[in-house]
Order: structure tokens, then sequence, then C-alpha cells
């Protein structure tokens, strides 16, 4: 796997639009009085999955995302399920950090592009 610099830069992006998401979510939720609902690592990987298949979809070519980019990520994301989970209970469980939806995205996309960056 050896994506350019365009393509990590996008992949970051969609990492980003995800966080504001479940932050925009959870403000959301609060204002009304629901309480937040437990979200794990990976369902973090798999809401970004589903975000590149639908960015993919829609505008793949025209950003110049390589045809078989979502098959490489889900591999990746496949492999690195453990790791990036571990990683990501050890920063919840070592700091007492909160476990919002939008930390727990936070955290698992940096651990994933840890991941990605130790693969290459």
């Amino acid at each position: 796997m050896a994506w350019s610099g365009h393509v990590i830069g996008l992949l970051k992006e969609y990492m980003h639009d995800l966080v504001e998401q479940a932050r925009q979510e959870s403000d959301a939720e609060a204002s009304f009085g629901f309480a937040p609902v437990p979200y794990r690592s990976d369902q973090a990987l798999s809401d970004l999955l589903a975000i590149l298949d639908d960015r993919i979809e829609s505008e793949g070519m025209q950003v110049g995302l390589p045809a078989d980019f979502l098959h490489d990520m889900w591999t990746q994301c496949n492999e690195g399920r453990n790791w990036v989970s571990q990683r990501v209970w050890l920063e919840l469980n070592s700091n007492d950090s909160t476990q919002s939806k939008a930390r727990i995205r936070e955290l698992t996309y940096r651990a994933l592009v840890d991941f990605l960056e130790g693969r290459t």
C-alpha cells in the first residue's frame, strides 16, 4: 500500500468529518436530554468504511481516489482492528478520558493513521 499524500489527506479529512459529525450529534442529543450510547472503536472503523464507500461512489474519480482504495482500506482496517482497539482502550483507561462517540472516533482514527504509517 503506497498512497499519495493527496489520498492520505482526503482520508484524514473524512476522519475529521466523522469526528465533527459525532460532536454535533452528541450536542444535539444532550440538548434533548438523551444519554450517550456506548460506542466502540470497531464501530468507528465501520463508520469510516461506510463514509469512504459513499464518498468514493459520489466523488471518487473527481477527487483522485484510486479504484481499489476502498478494498485496500477495508483490508487495512481488518488487519489493524485489534491493534487499534487496544490503543484506544489504553488511551481511554490511562487518563480517565471521556468515552464520547467523538472521542472514540478521534482516538480510533489517530491509531489507524499510526498503524497505516507503520506499515509503509
